[in-house]
């Protein structure tokens, strides 16, 4: 399997970072490129006095993906200088399906996500990011668990 496009998945947070050290020595070994993504949840409410109205996008929205596309920056810099690394925040509906769906639409060879190891009552109300891009992605899902 050749792999130049290596999707790069982060939430912003600490533990999202698990993934980096082997995202890096990936890329490293295939001479890929990495793609650092970060979805910000795009979450649609009714517009005030009109609640038969369909659902709209929150208007702050542009605003958060600019402040995740320089938080994004900022961590890209712990991936260093050896491999490219380009950027990327986007707005979705469904977190999972919309870094499957950019995975597809950007021709990526593998993405890389890293499970929070939620179990009972809060994968039940929370979900889980990991197993819906399992189901949506097209391409190969390498999935790095909770160190315990």
């Amino acid at each position: 399997m050749k792999i130049s496009h290596i999707l790069l998945t982060t939430d912003l947070s600490d533990e999202s970072q698990r993934t980096f050290d082997n995202a890096v020595a990936l890329a490293k070994s295939n001479d890929a490129r990495i793609t650092l993504l970060n979805v910000v949840e795009d979450l649609k409410v009714a517009p005030h006095g009109a609640p038969l109205a369909p659902p709209m996008s929150d208007p702050e929205g542009p605003a958060m993906v600019a402040a995740a596309e320089e938080a994004l920056r900022k961590q890209s810099e712990a991936l260093g200088s050896e491999v490219s690394v380009t950027c990327k925040a986007i707005l979705g509906t469904s977190i999972g399906e919309a870094v499957a769906n950019f995975a597809n639409d950007n021709a990526c060879d593998i993405i890389l996500i890293s499970t929070h190891g939620r179990t009972g009552f809060r994968r039940l109300v929370l979900g889980s990011v990991a197993d819906e891009v399992l189901r949506h992605a097209h391409v190969p899902v390498l999935c790095f668990p909770r160190a315990e």
